[in-house]
């Protein structure tokens, strides 16, 4: 259940308001702060849909033996292994990739409490095939980082310009008008970009 702290801070705002009123956040899986597995699953979920990708990750899971993919067992499968349980060729170097970094810079004990947003999307965007918007669905879903607003997120994106109607915005100004109508959304950013999820296209 939501913070009843942060829904009245959303609510606050006109334009935001309506949403909160008619919906309820989705309860989400629960990492434990595992950044790593994080990523490993965010990057299985890409441009699939949720039974798909739910289906293709649980074969990959049941590979190991003890079910946790650690970097190092993952290393030792190939792209074919990992192409056996759906994967895609593209998705399986990338696994590797995130292994490879895990291992290269020693983050299995990082302590990420101490990195800031900025700090994490700077570090894990230096694998090859993880991007912003990836580290971001971490940040707000594994880490539970309150004031992320995902605007390569393309629902979010959509919905902020159609709440504010920013339709006649391009560019550097489009970006900069969506930035400052989130605004008064801090420090509940995440939240705020959350139900925007939830809109509908009927509510537009």
């Amino acid at each position: 259940m939501t913070d009843p702290a942060i829904i009245a801070h959303l609510s606050q705002e006109p334009r935001l308001a309506p949403i909160v009123a008619r919906h309820q956040l989705q309860e989400r899986p629960d990492f434990g702060g595992d950044v790593y597995f994080g990523l490993l699953r965010s990057i299985t979920y890409q441009q699939l849909s949720g039974r798909a990708a739910g289906t293709i990750f649980g074969r990959f899971m049941d590979v190991f033996p003890d079910g946790y993919p650690h970097p190092d067992r993952l290393l030792e499968l190939s792209v074919a292994d990992l192409r056996a349980v759906g994967m895609s060729r593209s998705k399986a170097a990338y696994l590797h990739n995130v292994a490879s970094f895990w291992l290269e810079h020693k983050l299995i004990d990082q302590e990420w409490s101490i990195l800031s947003d900025g700090e994490i999307i700077e570090l894990l965007t230096r694998i090859k095939g993880v991007g912003k918007w990836t580290v971001e669905m971490v940040l707000m879903f594994v880490l539970h980082r309150p004031d992320l607003l995902p605007l390569d997120d393309l629902v979010v994106r959509r919905n902020l310009i159609a709440l504010f109607d920013l339709h006649h915005l391009k560019g550097r100004a489009l970006l900069q008008a969506m930035e400052a109508a989130a605004e008064p959304w801090r420090p509940y950013r995440s939240y705020a970009s959350r139900y925007l999820w939830e809109m509908g296209d009927t509510e537009l």
